[in-house]
C-alpha cells in the first residue's frame, strides 16, 4: 500500500519534471513580501471604496454564455456579472428575493407568480445602451436556459407568461420542490436578448447582465476584467473593479498572492496550502466544501458496463492513502458517497456498504469478470494539479494489484467536460460541487434525463433510482423527500458506478487588505449584493 503511494507520487514528479511549467517557482521559493506584517496593517471599521480586486483562478474559464457553461471557474465570473431572479442567502439557508422582490406559488404548485423590481437596468452594450430590465427579459432567459443550458438547469419549466412589465408567471408541468434553487443558479442569469442575437456565438465573450460588474475584456486562458457598475440596483460596489486571473499552477498561485500579484487566490491545493497557511502577510480561509471528489465509470461500455469489474477496481484502491498522498495538507477528508455530509440527505450508514480496499478479492473478482490478466483502459481529467496527482496514484493501484493499464489523458476544461459529457470516457474523474439539496448531486449525476450531460456521463440508469427522484420532487416536506433521497442512495451505492474519494475544503488565501469578503460551503464568490460588499484597504 505504502510501496504504491510512494512509487505514484514518485512517478507524478517525474512527469512534472519533463513536461515543465514555464515558471518554475515553488511555494518555497523566497519572496520578499509587499504587504506589511498584520500588526502594521490598519483595518478601517468603515468600508473604502475605491481598487482592483485581483482573483486568481486555477483553471482557464472556456465559456461564459450562461447557458453553455459547465465549470466553477465560469460562474465565478459570471455571478458577479449577472443577477438571478431569486437567490439564496450567503449561508445557504434559504432562498431570497433578488431580481423578483416576491413571488406566490398556485395551490396546485405548477405555477410560480414573480413581481420584479422596477429599478433594474442592463450594463450597455454594442447591441443596447443599458436598458431597464422587463417581464421578457425573464421570459427570455429563462426559456433560453430550458432550451440550450449545457447542464439543463431549467429541465423543470414548461413556459414562462408575461403578465404585465414587471409581473411573469412560470408554468411546471408538474410540482418541483427545488424549482426556486434551481434559479439561484448562475446559469439562470438575466440577459438582454438583443446582446445574446446580436453577438450570437460570441456572447460568452461580450458578457451582459445587471450585476454589480461590468465586463470590459474577456482573454480565453488569460483574465477577465470587469469594472464597476453604477447603476447597480442592490448597491454600488464598493470596488472600481475586479480582474479574473488564471493562473494554474499552485506555486505560482501562492507566490502571486505573497507577492501582491493577487489578493484573492482561489481553490488553493498542495503546498500552496501551508505555505498560505504559516505566511503571517496573508490569510487563509478553510471551511467544510458541499464537494465530492469521484472517479465515474462507463456504465454501458467497454470492461466497466460489467458490476464485478467496477467492484474490482473500487476494491484496488486504498481511499485513505488516495486522499492521503493527493491532499498532503489537510485540504479534504476521505469520503464514500456521492452526496457531501453537509447535504440534509447524507446517509452516514451507507458508508459501511462501500467496498473496502482488498487487493486479493478484487483480483478475484477481476477474473471471474473473464479479465484475469488485466485489461487496458483509459482514464480522462482536467490538467489541474489534483486530478493529476489523484490519476498518477490511480495508475499504480490498478497496475500494481490488478495488472490493469490506465492511460491517464489529461486536457483543458473545455476538452475535458466534452469529452466527458459525451459518454465518450471509459473512465473520467473530476468533482462537483453544489447546494445541500441531494438533487442537485442526486439527480444531475446519476438521474437517466441527465445522460448526455457533464453529470451522468457515463450513463448511469436505474428505473428505481429514477421513481424515487422523481417523487422526492414533487413532495414538499423536507423530511420526506430526505427519505426519498436517502433510498435513493442505497441504490447507487449498490450499483458501484464509481469511487467517491474525498469531500474537499473551500480554501482560498487573501490578502489582509481585503475586507467584507464571505466564504460559502458551495465555494461561490460573491463580491457584492444584496449582503456583501467587498472592499479593500487603501495601501
Amino acid at each position: 500500500m505504502k510501496k504504491i503511494l510512494v512509487a505514484a507520487l514518485a512517478a507524478m514528479m517525474a512527469v512534472t519534471a519533463l513536461t515543465g511549467c514555464g515558471n518554475k517557482a515553488t511555494p518555497t521559493t523566497p519572496v520578499t513580501p509587499t504587504t506589511p506584517t498584520k500588526a502594521e496593517i490598519v483595518v478601517p471599521g468603515t468600508p473604502t471604496k475605491g481598487g482592483v480586486l485581483t482573483v486568481s483562478l486555477t483553471a482557464s474559464p472556456k465559456n461564459l454564455d450562461p447557458v453553455k457553461y459547465t465549470g466553477t471557474y465560469e460562474s465565478q465570473i459570471i455571478q458577479n456579472v449577472g443577477d438571478t431572479l431569486v437567490s439564496y442567502k450567503m449561508d445557504l439557508s434559504e432562498v431570497i428575493p433578488n431580481l423578483a422582490k416576491e413571488w406566490s406559488i398556485s395551490e396546485d404548485g405548477k405555477a410560480y407568480t414573480f413581481k420584479l423590481r422596477d429599478d433594474v437596468f442592463f450594463h450597455p452594450g454594442k447591441y443596447q445602451t443599458g436598458r431597464k430590465m422587463v417581464a421578457e427579459d425573464i421570459k427570455y432567459s429563462l426559456e433560453r436556459s430550458f432550451k440550450l443550458s449545457a447542464m439543463k438547469r431549467l429541465d423543470m419549466i414548461e413556459s414562462v407568461e408575461v403578465v404585465n412589465d414587471y409581473e411573469v408567471i412560470v408554468h411546471l408541468p408538474e410540482p418541483n420542490a427545488v424549482f426556486l434553487t434551481a434559479l439561484t443558479n448562475s446559469g439562470n442569469i438575466i440577459v438582454p436578448k438583443e446582446e445574446v442575437e446580436g453577438w450570437g456565438d460570441e456572447f460568452g465573450n461580450h458578457l451582459v447582465g445587471t450585476g454589480p460588474f461590468m465586463m470590459k475584456e474577456f482573454k480565453l486562458d488569460e483574465e477577465a476584467v470587469l469594472v464597476r457598475n453604477e447603476k447597480y440596483w442592490a448597491q454600488v460596489p464598493h470596488l472600481d473593479g475586479v480582474t479574473f486571473k488564471v493562473i494554474t499552477d499552485m506555486s505560482q498561485n501562492a507566490n502571486a498572492l505573497r507577492t501582491g500579484e493577487v489578493d484573492f487566490a482561489s481553490g488553493l491545493t498542495g503546498e500552496a496550502v501551508k505555505v498560505i497557511r504559516e505566511d503571517a502577510n496573508v490569510k487563509l480561509l478553510e471551511t467544510p466544501g458541499l464537494h465530492v471528489a469521484y472517479i465515474y465509470f462507463n456504465q454501458v461500455s467497454g470492461p466497466t458496463k460489467d458490476k464485478k469489474v467496477r467492484e474490482a477496481l473500487i476494491k484496488a484502491v486504498d481511499i485513505n492513502e488516495l486522499v492521503k498522498g493527493v491532499y498532503q495538507y489537510g485540504e479534504a477528508k476521505p469520503a464514500a458517497l456521492p452526496l457531501p455530509p453537509g447535504s440534509w440527505g447524507y446517509d452516514e450508514s451507507l458508508v459501511s456498504q462501500v467496498p473496502t480496499y482488498d487487493p486479493a478479492a478484487a483480483k478475484k473478482l477481476l477474473a471471474e469478470a473473464g479479465y484475469a490478466d488485466g485489461f487496458k483502459t483509459t482514464l480522462y481529467i482536467s490538467n489541474t494539479a489534483l486530478r493529476i496527482k489523484m490519476g498518477t496514484i490511480l495508475q499504480q493501484y490498478f497496475k500494481t494489484n490488478l495488472n490493469v493499464d490506465l492511460d491517464v489523458q489529461a486536457s483543458e476544461w473545455g476538452t475535458f467536460s466534452e469529452i466527458a459529457s459525451k459518454g465518450n470516457a471509459e473512465i473520467f474523474a473530476m468533482s462537483w460541487t453544489w447546494y445541500p439539496d441531494p438533487f442537485f448531486f442526486l439527480n444531475k449525476i446519476f438521474a437517466s434525463s441527465a445522460i448526455g450531460s457533464l453529470g451522468n456521463g457515463q450513463g448511469y440508469s436505474n428505473p428505481e433510482v429514477d421513481k424515487l427522484l422523481a417523487d422526492a420532487l414533487i413532495a414538499t416536506d423536507q423530511d420526506e423527500r430526505a427519505t426519498m433521497y436517502k433510498k435513493a442512495l442505497k441504490l447507487i451505492v449498490d450499483d458501484l458506478p464509481g469511487i467517491f474519494y474525498a469531500n474537499e475544503n473551500v480554501t482560498w488565501g487573501i490578502s489582509p487588505y481585503v475586507q467584507g469578503v464571505v466564504q460559502r460551503a458551495d465555494g461561490s464568490i460573491f463580491l457584492c449584493n444584496t449582503e456583501v460588499n467587498a472592499w479593500k484597504v487603501a495601501k
